[in-house]
């Protein structure tokens, strides 16, 4: 046993030549390693890497810029200006590093722990660094810590917690697939007991703010990227039941689609000089210079405002919207072509039928095991096309429920 203690206190001399030459290749100074190919450094110290790539500078070292070339979104945001092959690079160079870590940290476990208690059946517990202790089995495998052994039931008392919150705050089911959430709930595990959730007025006046700045700030990229690459202008306008009209603005580029801002349109007309101005207000507020084209919808009267503003600006283009135009090919489909418009309207009156009798609905899903009829579809004609093609599909279930005895023993089978 006294062996053993002796031996844990010595010093591997291969380990600690290799801890020192992985901390003196970032010193200032000395930039032997592969991402400074890639970055400058910022203000000397190596905490701030800019990138050669995309301009980007990214806090927390040559490590976190390392993570930035690879686009492995673990401790650094990545960039699709970053070359495939640099990226692929990257790749290989993190994992070389996350195993030689994993390597070195499996080294240190077996050099300093010092054996303070005997478990049944051979197991023990050592403790190492004042960090928490790990059951090992006699051959020095590690099985699990003692955190996470005396924390296994109590997680359930978390979880119930976690879906309580849930339930009463009447919060959908798929906001628990939000990374924010995940990251919230690491970020309360890292702060530890005691920790106290922000005040009403926090989370609706401070916190807001801070929020609303860093959105600001991230709007600000975009706009520096939308000069390197351009961008495109999309509107997006919408009309709810009470003909309450709003028009979205977003603007799309290489790196991702942002939001601008809505305009409440009830109270404007519609004429091709309304939505000129609109569309010209707009690219105002993005820079002319920025801006490669322009989408909207293929109506009469933003064609037209379309025209007008190439005219103005014969820098861009007005390109009509793919989705729209697909809306109109299906609505002249079923306007022009009688075979269209006569299956359409057979398929109309066997799903009205059905879903307009709860008992026929149950009745349905019955033999179509939970299927429905009707589709949603990404444009209004195409829904229509979509529910056909369902009714095709389970051509077969429809068939076998209408000649089956509970519904020639219904009353809509006898009617």
């Amino acid at each position: 046993m006294s062996g053993n203690a002796s031996n844990s206190g010595e010093v591997n001399p291969s380990v600690s030549s290799s801890v020192s030459r992985s901390r003196s290749k970032n010193a200032p100074g000395n930039r032997s390693d592969i991402g400074w190919k890639h970055g400058f450094d910022v203000n000397g110290n190596g905490r701030k890497v800019k990138c050669n790539h995309c301009s980007k500078i990214v806090s927390g070292g040559i490590f976190r810029f390392k993570h930035h070339l690879a686009g492995t979104r673990e401790d650094s945001e990545p960039y699709a200006s970053v070359p495939d092959e640099i990226k692929n690079l990257m790749i290989k160079v993190v994992a070389e590093a996350k195993n030689a870590s994993l390597k070195k940290r499996k080294i240190n476990i077996g050099e300093d722990e010092e054996e303070s208690e005997n478990f049944e059946g051979g197991h023990k517990v050592f403790g190492f660094k004042g960090k928490e202790k790990v059951a090992t089995t006699s051959k020095g495998g590690v099985q699990a810590t003692i955190n996470q052994m005396m924390k296994k039931g109590y997680k359930e008392e978390v979880d119930a917690q976690v879906a309580e919150f849930f339930y009463t705050s009447v919060i959908p089911f798929n906001v628990i697939r939000n990374p924010a959430f995940a990251k919230m709930c690491e970020m309360i595990g890292k702060y530890g007991v005691g920790y106290k959730p922000p005040s009403y007025h926090d989370i609706r006046e401070k916190l807001l703010k801070q929020a609303v700045k860093k959105t600001d700030a991230n709007l600000e990229e975009y706009k520096e990227e939308w000069k390197k690459t351009g961008c495109t202008i999309m509107s997006d306008g919408w009309t709810d039941r009470k003909r309450r009209s709003i028009c979205n603005f977003l603007v799309n580029s290489p790196r991702g689609t942002v939001f601008l801002y809505s305009l409440d349109t009830s109270d404007i007309s519609k004429t091709a000089d309304k939505v000129f101005k609109m569309l010209d207000d707009v690219v105002e507020f993005v820079g002319e210079e920025n801006v490669v084209q322009v989408v909207t919808d293929n109506a009469a009267n933003f064609k037209a405002a379309g025209e007008l503003l190439m005219q103005k600006r014969e820098k861009l283009y007005w390109t009509p919207c793919a989705e729209h135009c697909i809306d109109l090919i299906f609505e002249d489909f079923e306007k022009n072509l009688k075979v269209h418009e006569l299956t359409i309207k057979k398929g109309r009156k066997i799903t009205t039928y059905i879903y307009g009798r709860s008992m026929l609905i149950s009745l349905l899903k019955k033999f179509t095991k939970g299927r429905d009829l009707i589709r949603p579809g990404v444009t209004r004609f195409a829904t229509a096309y979509l529910t056909l093609a369902c009714l095709h599909e389970l051509k077969a279930s429809l068939l076998t429920m209408f000649s089956s005895e509970e519904w020639k023993t219904s009353k809509f089978g006898t009617s």
